[in-house]
């Protein structure tokens, strides 16, 4: 019962917290944006929550459980994008929008916005999906819940907790989380490795498969780019961090963000997939996905103390929920933004906009539920939501901020390309007695044509004028 108060007194802790930001929403800018006026620290800690999330708990924990320190991999693809994002970052806070359709139609056109819209839309639900189950899981393990009764729980309180007060909340509540996740990760490793017996003859460490320690497992350099291509090109085009960004007080508190966040994201990414290793020598579970989520609760096994499997409990709970906040407003967001205010209603009432995504909050977190029918595992949900943005959208986006030579049709030709093949193999996998590609190698097929479309289009159209890309290289003022 220990465990199972702990989660239900951090939900509430959590709870409370959005309960009371939701007092200070005037308008979209407070709803959306948190006002434009978060700090790095608070950007740092909402960033990190993010991008740490049942993706890393489940699908990143569960391969790194299977195939060893190759999983890094996959991982690997979030930390070399966050570099790259180090230099965008200023010029994204500058342009200071509301969502990355937005950046998509000044650039390019409204055909861009729209289908950039559903990209993101059909992509983030499905993030969100697997959140729900992690916290099936969760509820499952503490309180013997059933796995759907769970999933209902958790899919309950992502929505209300979102609909409160938007981005104004979650930013409040990361700098708890992403605390609770850093040290909860970094204080179980040693802990478990030393009990394991460390370097030691017979310990877990030597009596691993030697595969384990080396850089492709018993898999080869194509399975590496599989895993590693989806997380690089969806951190690039990720919409949460461009919305969090336009949040930040100013360019150089965006800029301060990232680097402290591709820092925790190394540590704490890391730390989990040692940590899955470890511990699945011990506990050896048919369902490895698991693994974080095992060890927390019965982490004496392993040497884990009872505060030590509680604090990871609560770190798993703040992965799962931060997670699923942030990437459940962002849809919810577009829909308010790139369809009702673009489409419907231009100059809407504030108090109105807020009420059009409160609404959108609670009709996407049933989509949300929903897509946990059409897949398998957590992984499979992973790389095909993540190849989707990162096929569809990122070779558009980073073309608006790098190339001013790419022009408005090859833009669009690209988003409507990288979405299009995604589509195409993930519902042939579905019907299909044989999956066509496996969901570890959607992104190479889709991001290869959604580049080679995006260039040879624009090389084949005339130049854009001024006024489409001048905004994205003015230099700022001093």
């Amino acid at each position: 019962m220990l465990f199972l108060w702990v989660v239900v007194g951090y939900l509430a802790l959590l709870m409370g917290i959005s309960i009371y930001k939701s007092r200070f929403i005037k308008g979209q800018d407070d709803f959306m944006v948190a006002g434009r006026s978060v700090p790095t620290y608070r950007l740092v800690g909402t960033l990190l929550c993010t991008w740490i999330g049942s993706g890393s708990l489940l699908a990143g924990a569960g391969l790194a459980a299977e195939v060893g320190l190759a999983s890094l991999w996959m991982a690997a693809g979030a930390w070399v994008g966050i570099v790259i994002v180090f230099f965008l970052a200023g010029k994204v806070r500058r342009i200071a929008s509301f969502t990355v359709p937005d950046i998509l139609e000044l650039r390019y056109n409204k055909w861009a916005r729209i289908l950039g819209t559903i990209v993101t839309v059909i992509a983030y639900t499905t993030i969100v999906g697997y959140q729900f189950r992690g916290g099936g899981f969760v509820l499952n393990l503490v309180a013997d819940v059933p796995v759907e009764t769970g999933v209902i729980i958790t899919a309950a309180f992502i929505v209300i907790f979102t609909a409160f007060a938007g981005m104004m909340s979650i930013v409040a509540v990361d700098i708890i989380n992403g605390a609770v996740i850093t040290l909860a990760v970094v204080v179980s490793v040693p802990i478990v490795f030393l009990h394991l017996g460390g370097f030691g003859e017979g310990s877990a460490l030597a009596e691993l498969d030697p595969s384990f320690l080396t850089p492709f497992g018993t898999r080869n350099f194509v399975w590496a780019m599989g895993i590693f291509l989806p997380t690089f090109f969806l951190l690039l085009g990720e919409s949460n961090m461009y919305q969090k960004f336009f949040s930040a007080r100013d360019e150089r508190a965006a800029k301060a963000a990232v680097v402290w966040w591709v820092i925790g994201t190394i540590i704490v990414g890391t730390a989990l997939a040692s940590l899955a290793i470890l511990a699945n020598s011990h506990f050896q579970l048919a369902e490895p996905e698991m693994i974080i989520l095992h060890t927390a609760r019965h982490g004496a096994e392993v040497g884990l103390p009872i505060w030590g499997g509680l604090l990871l409990l609560c770190a798993s709970v703040a992965i799962i929920t931060s997670t699923g906040n942030s990437f459940l407003l962002t849809p919810s967001t577009n829909i308010a933004r790139d369809v009702y205010q673009r489409f419907i209603n231009p100059n809407p009432d504030p108090a109105r906009i807020v009420l059009v995504q409160r609404v959108a909050v609670l009709v996407l977190g049933g989509v949300a539920y929903l897509a946990l029918t059409q897949f398998e595992t957590v992984l499979a949900m992973a790389l095909t939501a993540y190849t989707m943005v990162g096929a569809a959208i990122t070779p558009a986006l980073l073309a608006a901020f790098l190339w001013k030579r790419v022009t408005v049709v090859g833009g669009v030709a690209s988003i409507a390309t990288g979405m299009g093949i995604t589509m195409f193999i993930t519902v042939a996998n579905s019907v299909l007695p044989e999956p066509l590609l496996s969901s570890s190698y959607i992104a190479l097929p889709a991001t290869t044509a959604s580049i080679f479309v995006l260039v040879v289009v624009s090389l084949l159209t005339p130049h854009s004028p001024h006024e489409k890309w001048g905004r994205f290289y003015e230099e700022p003022e001093e």
